[in-house]
This record gives C-alpha cells, sequence and structure tokens, in this order.
C-alpha cells in the first residue's frame, strides 16, 4: 500500500528533475528524460498486470 503511494511521487520528482531545462543539463539532450519515461510506462504496465 505505502509503495503505491511513494512511487507515483518519486516518479513525478524524476521526472521534473531530468528535463532538460535546468543549466545543468542541457547539454544531456533528452536522454535521461526517456530513460525515465520508459520506466514510468514499466511501471504502468507491471500495476495494470496486476503484477506490482
Amino acid at each position: 500500500m505505502i509503495m503505491t503511494m511513494i512511487l507515483p511521487v518519486f516518479l513525478l520528482i524524476a521526472l521534473v528533475a531530468c528535463l532538460p531545462i535546468w543549466p545543468h543539463s542541457k547539454k544531456w539532450g533528452f536522454y535521461p528524460i526517456s530513460g525515465v519515461s520508459l520506466f514510468i510506462l514499466l511501471i504502468l504496465f507491471l500495476l495494470l498486470t496486476g503484477r506490482l
């Protein structure tokens, strides 16, 4: 139960943190956000299929 509350908050923070709008991450491009987005899709798939 607690995992289902903490996981979305953590993923939202990770998604905002890796956006290429911060001064230190502008040269990174979209690689970090695409990785986090893939992780979010994987977690959503696991939640929808009932395996998490």
